[in-house]
């Protein structure tokens, strides 16, 4: 059995008040450490108008990234396929790509904030839609040769002008064959993009924001979707992310996460979520009232705060709950000042150094030591 990997995502969050040249280089920071400790993947989310989430283009960060990291390899979570011409990013990925020496991995997705759409003209409707041509059309550019002429709905992609002895008509392919590997992050209860994901062969991302029987729904329909699609559904290739916040007590631990950045994250993705779809897609139970959606319930669902051991016994737990997974994607938001930089760091630490090798062992998976 292959270890779980180590990861970690930023949505990117920070705070508004802070300067975005600070917080771009504080994310900078964040990512070649992570590599330095042996983190093998990095994700970066993708958003156009979210002054607390401020990376607009997660392909020029990470193209800064992969220049100053050796072998963690990164992507966008995801890159918002809906919103860009697919012929744009299927050139942009595929020069990434050899820019990345073949290190880039793959989310595509569609967002959900308004005012993005609003910015660009969008009909929120359209959004799966979109999703969907946008996916085909970028496929298929990097695995045809011109001449080809695609038209869908929402675009048309033609490229007929092709002259050999100029090399005129020849987009890019990628570095990897046939294309990096591509996943779809989801947050919802049957959810259309985890069978979208199956029918595809793409593999499972699921969200931080979700609990347990969440996740478990979230498999079983990718589960049901890939063998109806003739599809494996190897869970090795699933991966969850969730937020995990060690000290050096459990004390320290859940005190900092109950007073730093990610009780400010939960706060306000709380607060943006029940104004838009809802917060079941947070909740355990469905009869709960909002109210009971707190931050003593996320302690105890969807953040993990603690020792490496306490951290450890509730790995475990969602081990023996879900089943095997391939991938833990450690949240990673904001720091405040130096002492709290240095907790974050020191977490960091301790996941993969010391948490994540003992995880390993215990479920029966090799072992690799960063």
């Amino acid at each position: 059995m292959h270890s779980v990997k180590s990861g970690i995502f930023i949505m990117p969050f920070h705070h508004p008040s802070k300067e975005l040249a600070q917080c771009h280089d504080e994310d900078m920071e964040l990512a070649i450490r992570a590599d330095e400790l042996g983190v093998e993947e990095f994700w970066v989310g993708e958003h156009h108008t979210l002054s607390w989430e401020p990376i607009v283009s997660p392909e020029m960060f990470l193209a800064a990234v992969f220049r100053q990291t050796k072998q963690m390899r990164m992507g966008p979570a995801p890159i918002l396929v809906n919103m860009h011409n697919p012929a744009q990013v299927a050139n942009r990925l595929a020069f990434l790509d050899h820019f990345s020496h073949g290190r880039l991995e793959l989310a595509f997705g569609f967002g959900g904030a308004p005012s993005d759409f609003e910015m660009y003209g969008q009909d929120p409707k359209d959004m799966q839609s979109r999703m969907a041509e946008a996916i085909d059309m970028i496929l298929k550019i990097w695995t045809s040769d011109p001449p080809y002429s695609f038209e869908g709905k929402h675009w048309t992609v033609k490229l007929e002008s092709v002259d050999e002895e100029l090399g005129f008509g020849n987009p890019p392919k990628p570095l990897q064959q046939p294309y990096p590997p591509i996943c779809v992050p989801v947050s919802s209860r049957g959810s259309g993009s985890v069978k979208a994901a199956a029918k595809l062969g793409f593999a499972l991302f699921s969200h931080s924001i979700i609990p347990a029987d969440v996740l478990k729904d979230q498999w079983a329909t990718y589960e049901a979707a890939a063998l109806e699609a003739g599809n494996p559904a190897d869970r090795s290739t699933w991966k969850i992310a969730r937020t995990i916040f060690l000290a050096d007590t459990t004390e320290e631990a859940e005190t900092r996460a109950r007073t730093n950045s990610i009780e400010t994250a939960y706060t306000h993705l709380t607060t943006a979520i029940q104004r838009g779809p809802g917060l079941g897609i947070m909740k355990q139970d469905l009869s709960m009232s909002d109210s009971e959606v707190d931050m003593d319930y996320f302690m105890g669902e969807q953040i993990i705060a603690g020792d490496v051991d306490t951290a450890l016994d509730r790995l475990l737990r969602l081990w023996e709950d879900l089943g095997p997974f391939g991938a833990i994607d450690v949240m990673s938001f904001d720091w405040d000042d130096g002492d709290d930089r240095k907790a974050w760091l020191h977490s960091m630490e301790l996941f993969n150094k010391e948490l994540l090798p003992r995880f390993n062992k215990a479920v029966g998976a090799e072992v690799t030591m960063a």
